[in-house]
């Protein structure tokens, strides 16, 4: 629904934040990063957001902490430009540390769940904010836990994303947890650091136009710039919750003569109802863009936890989209996905060496799903999170897993707040066979 929730009273810290750094030896080298963890994009955190009913010990998450971050060195170091080539970055690999932060705030976990759904700018408060003057000087890694008055925990971390994805990010939480709980054992899975599996060819070989970001315009489309809009707009977050009966109703849809599955029915339903809220030209060339993992196309091996993903990209204008059947956009999300070849995404990596872009926004919705990573079920030792989400609510659109119900998703994205409630009532409505 589209509400606002309360903000969070301050967050009370009794100590500064400290440095937790590997317990043992660790390899002290530069980390090569592809071209899929270079992306410009790419040049932030991961912010998630986990509430607990019962608060796990300090001294253990900070323990198991620098365990392992033994085996997942590069977390520790800190990211610097690359000498031979200034437009790419590069990880030292020096074991400075991972921050983290411990603070009190004066709520229970059952306070914040009545607000849960709808992202608020003050649960900024939960994660410590290093003062630093660019990117580059954040390290990767940064923890808060926030101790509750009730005895439960909220824990939020910030990930850089040019060394992880979101299946990365939930394979070092996953690593942590399991650590937590067994200090003794070592990891189920082994990380992988070398990123040499996606690096570019020699000589290159483009042999796609890469619609993603590229600007293909037809020269009689009108010209509107969405992403423009939306920095001139007042922007309220919207989380819409999708139970399994919801997405089967939008599978209906597209049956006897299409069958899909969940995500690209669920991506098309809400692109087009993202489309019509904004009442755009007819006639306007738009695309959605959404990451595909690439792993199991190109043979990554387990436990690699960089950037295995790129994007799929979905292209028509407003009025095929909007006025169509369903079996349009879900047939566009289909085309998309299965373009995602090993040729594709080795074209996709060499032009990314010859051109240092970013995506195609102007008129575009970027989807993100966390839905299937597992990272609703961390377990520190004192049960699963009552909520996980992400800790801001942006312009890109997550699908979020729902704590308790792993065949629901929960649509989370900001919009103006004049169409919040259209693009709200599209989504349900339109979703009814």
């Amino acid at each position: 629904m589209v509400k606002s929730s309360p903000d969070l009273p301050d967050c009370m810290y009794e100590n500064k934040p400290i440095l937790v750094t590997p317990n043992a030896r660790t390899p002290n080298h530069y980390l090569y990063l592809s071209n899929l963890d270079n992306q410009k994009f790419l040049r932030f955190s991961i912010k998630y957001l986990y509430v607990y009913k019962k608060g796990v010990d300090i001294e253990s998450l900070k323990s198991s902490l620098a365990r392992v971050l033994v085996d997942y060195y590069p977390l520790a170091g800190r990211l610097r430009v690359c000498k031979d080539n200034e437009e790419k970055l590069e990880v030292d690999c020096n074991g400075d540390g991972a921050v983290f932060a411990q603070g009190f705030m004066d709520i229970t976990s059952d306070d914040f769940l009545e607000a849960s759904n709808w992202p608020n700018v003050s649960w900024r408060k939960l994660l410590y904010r290093v003062d630093c003057k660019s990117f580059l000087g954040t390290p990767p890694l940064v923890i808060q836990v926030t101790a509750l008055r009730c005895g439960g925990m909220i824990l939020c971390t910030a990930i850089n994303h040019c060394l992880c994805d979101g299946i990365g990010t939930s394979q070092f939480l996953h690593a942590w947890a399991h650590l937590t709980v067994n200090p003794t054992t070592d990891l189920l899975i082994r990380p992988l650091h070398h990123r040499d599996i996606l690096k570019h060819r020699e000589p290159l070989s483009i042999t796609f136009t890469h619609a993603e970001f590229t600007k293909t315009t037809p020269p009689d489309s009108p010209h509107f710039d969405v992403a423009q809009f939306f920095q001139s707009q007042s922007l309220v977050p919207v989380s819409l919750t999708f139970t399994s009966s919801h997405i089967l109703s939008l599978k209906r849809l597209c049956v006897p003569s299409l069958k899909c599955t969940s995500f690209e029915s669920l991506a098309s339903h809400t692109w087009r109802c993202w489309i019509k809220s904004l009442n755009l030209p007819s006639s306007l060339s738009i695309k959605l863009l959404f990451s595909a993992s690439v792993r199991k196309t190109v043979n990554i091996p387990q436990g690699y936890y960089g950037n295995g993903f790129v994007l799929g990209c979905a292209e028509t204008t407003v009025d095929e989209l909007v006025n169509n059947n369903v079996h349009h956009g879900v047939k566009l999300v289909q085309q998309a996905r299965t373009s995602l070849t090993d040729d594709y995404i080795r074209s996709v990596i060499d032009y990314l060496e010859e051109n240092r872009v970013k995506p195609d926004l102007r008129a575009t919705l970027v989807i993100s799903p966390w839905s299937k990573l597992g990272l609703e079920d961390l377990d520190f030792g004192e049960g699963k999170p009552l909520h996980m989400g992400p800790l801001v609510s942006e312009i890109y659109c997550l699908f979020v897993p729902v704590v308790g119900n792993v065949n629901s998703v929960k649509v989370v994205l900001s919009v103006p707040e004049s169409v919040a409630k259209k693009f709200e009532y599209y989504m349900y409505e339109e979703s009814k066979e």
